[in-house]
């Protein structure tokens, strides 16, 4: 373990769901950073693997986690056990935010928490190898809101032509769809020698689902094409940008040796300050463009 791990701060206590209570009470104790408070502690930590302004950065950003953490009940797993999953994901959060990129803890945060909470629950899930590709993910996470929006049981098959809709709008398989469901309506404790299907014999054990897990060739092939998709998102969301935004953020983040805010300053006759509030507002914009377009495209989970 590195000193820069060892100095990540501890979080209160948070044991059954019968402390989940006061553990969302303590937490609301600590307070909300300002975006210069923010700044200073987080160049603190990043110089001086400061712990106390690490401690500060984690606590006060607690409410976020237990936040999105709400939004993974569906799931069956503790709540508490999510929030703990999700605080990690924080820490590390933490730990890489570089307060220099002129965007707050919280937007950067945000991904390593649900990375954190989504990658537990697959774990808690996995009887079998689940969501092996990015579009069988989708459709471990979308699910359960689709059947939602469709008046679908939760605890039955699904009619074929919800099945057919799910499958078109997620772009994966009516096979992967039924068999997501069913997996889902057994839940995440079943007996690994559980017949797949009550109704019929010789269909098979959950054990026989059970794979190496060393990579496959199609889960390279996967994780390759999840790439272009989020190259091509980018490439489409940097539409929204003028050109000077788009050739700041470029030269700022996109390359492999980024200019300086004063190299930026003497091309474009401004201040240093001016070119790093362009950046910033560059980068804001490039982040809701890319949210709306993987949401209509449905690239992303709920």
């Amino acid at each position: 373990m590195s000193d820069k791990q060892r100095n990540l701060p501890t979080v209160p206590a948070l044991g059954g769901e019968q402390s989940l209570n006061r553990y969302l009470a303590e937490i609301k104790k600590f307070p909300i950073l300002t975006p210069e408070q923010e700044y200073m502690l987080a160049k603190r930590y990043a110089e001086h693997e400061d712990p106390e302004a690490a401690a500060q950065l984690v606590t006060s950003h607690l409410r976020l986690v237990a936040k999105i953490a709400m939004g993974y009940r569906g799931y069956g797993l503790p709540v508490s056990e999510l929030i703990s999953e999700g605080n990690i994901g924080l820490m590390q959060g933490v730990k890489k935010f570089d307060p220099e990129r002129g965007f707050r803890l919280a937007t950067y945060a945000m991904w390593w928490i649900k990375a954190s909470i989504q990658e537990f629950i697959l774990r808690s899930w996995s009887l079998v190898k689940m969501g092996t590709t990015a579009a069988q993910k989708k459709l471990f996470f979308n699910l359960r809101r689709m059947k939602k929006n469709l008046d679908a049981y939760e605890d039955t098959d699904l009619h074929p032509d919800d099945v057919k809709k799910i499958a078109t709008d997620l772009g994966v398989s009516e096979t992967e769809v039924v068999n997501m469901n069913r997996r889902m309506m057994m839940g995440g404790d079943a007996s690994l020698n559980v017949s797949m299907r009550s109704d019929e014999e010789g269909s098979g054990q959950w054990q026989d689902w059970l794979v190496d897990e060393n990579p496959l060739q199609d889960e390279t092939v996967a994780e390759a094409e999840e790439a272009m998709v989020r190259h091509d998102l980018l490439l489409e969301a940097m539409d929204s940008l003028n050109e000077r935004e788009r050739d700041i953020l470029t030269e700022r983040r996109l390359t492999e040796d980024p200019k300086t805010l004063e190299e930026l300053s003497q091309v474009y006759k401004v201040s240093r300050e001016r070119v790093r509030q362009i950046e910033v507002r560059a980068f804001e914009k490039l982040q809701k463009a890319m949210m709306r377009i993987a949401g209509e495209k449905r690239l992303l989970p709920a």
